[in-house]
């Protein structure tokens, strides 16, 4: 049997006795006797590392009588691993280059396009050098104020300069009419839906492994179609009204959304109504730029014999409209994990949208057909009684009726 075999087969014999301090010893101990290459001799036989072995026969010499402390402490004062990874600078800095590589490091870093695991970081660091377990990544992380998180939609686009003052001019002519008990409305279209057997977000309970069966496709129902609901939600009473469009959601369709909701629950509300107060997102249906809109507004103003004013939100605050949360965010929540397999489960299921604050909410069909590419004429849009504000005309105008006669 070689020297290496034999060194090899006593530990083996040992180990089970040996604590760290009589492990070292040992091995260097071995290593003594051997001499001149002793020390690689018995790292190979044993796995004992060299810095310990080193460490042994130092020890050999300097025998424990003479180590600070306890004599049969197992390692020197500050011996041993480093627990806190934590304090190396160095570390900490690469960690953050990894995670975030656009503001804080090299741009081409590789985990830039992919997911940020604890794991990947380990190989990151570990070829920079680092000694560093995935364990301890999730620590340092949580240190430098990191956590897992999602996305979050906040971001709208490029702020208008006016945005501000915008805000708080529909704030102050919102605040003003309520006051003075007229009604002001904020109106939007709600995400197009598709009508059938297809999967909606969210969970809904069910009996334990009996899921709602939908289509595996979204593939438009071509008699079905889609459901189009566009709102009207009042400020002053916290209630709704959604009209489900079948066909285009056009400014036609909007502002004959905008008369049910006068007819129906507006007018009983208001019956001494001088104005009506309207306050819209930019763009779509509704938009501030729309044609259609706004001769679709003077023929409603003709019908209620009152003035229409109306406020649109700067480009891009379109989640600043109190219908977005007032109202669209619960029918969302109160139809949650339920397919919309038809246009009347979809109204009744809106018509059943609740809070614990009160929001009370009516639905109906429009089953009309809402044509698109309608234009107006430049003589159609010159007879408009549009009066534009001085504070973006563009965003703030009022329609007056083309006659003093109410037909309501």
């Amino acid at each position: 049997m070689d020297i290496e075999s034999a060194i090899k087969e006593r530990y083996q014999n040992l180990e089970w006795a040996l604590d760290e301090r009589l492990r070292r010893l040992y091995a260097a101990a071995e290593a003594k006797a051997i001499g001149h290459g002793g020390v690689t001799l018995v790292w190979k036989a044993t796995g004992v590392a060299r810095g310990s072995i080193q460490q042994g026969l130092k020890e050999l010499v300097e025998r424990p009588e003479a180590m600070e402390g306890n004599s049969r402490r197992i390692r020197r004062v500050g011996a041993g691993r480093k627990t806190s990874v934590a304090d190396d600078a160095e570390l900490l800095s690469s960690l953050e280059r990894l995670v975030e590589p656009v503001t804080r490091g090299d741009p081409e870093s590789p985990l830039r396009w992919t997911c940020k695991s604890l794991r990947q970081l380990e190989s990151e660091l570990v070829a920079q050098g680092y000694v560093v377990s995935h364990t301890s990544i999730g620590g340092l992380l949580k240190r430098l104020g990191y956590s897992l998180q999602g996305n979050r939609k906040t971001l709208e686009g490029t702020n208008h300069p006016d945005r501000n003052a915008q805000f708080e001019y529909i704030n102050a002519r919102t605040e003003e009419a309520v006051r003075n008990g007229q009604p002001v409305i904020s109106v939007d279209t709600k995400k197009k839906e598709l009508v059938g057997q297809f999967k909606n977000g969210g969970t809904e309970w069910r009996p334990q492994g009996d899921p709602e069966q939908v289509n595996v496709y979204d593939f438009v129902d071509k008699e079905l179609g889609r459901a189009n609901p566009y709102g009207v939600y009042d400020l002053a009473n916290n209630a709704g009204w959604v009209s489900v469009g079948t066909d285009h959601d056009t400014a036609s369709f909007a502002v004959s959304t905008i008369r049910r909701w006068w007819m129906v629950m507006g007018k009983p509300l208001y019956p001494n109504a001088k104005e009506l107060i309207i306050t819209a997102d930019g763009g779509g249906s509704n938009g501030s730029r729309v044609r259609l809109w706004k001769l679709e507004l003077q023929q409603l103003s003709d019908e209620l014999g009152i003035p229409i004013r109306v406020s649109h939100f700067p480009p891009g605050t379109s989640k600043w409209n109190k219908i977005e949360h007032r109202l669209f965010s619960h029918i969302s929540m109160n139809w949650r994990g339920q397919p919309l397999v038809s246009h009347e489960v979809i109204v009744s299921l809106i018509a059943a949208t609740s809070t614990r604050k009160g929001l009370k909410v009516r639905a109906e069909l429009d089953s009309k057909p809402y044509p698109k590419g309608i234009k107006v004429t430049d003589e159609e849009f010159a007879a408009i009684r549009i009066s534009r504000d001085e504070f973006h005309g563009e965003w703030n105008y009022s329609i007056t009726p083309s006659n003093n006669k109410m037909i309501m």
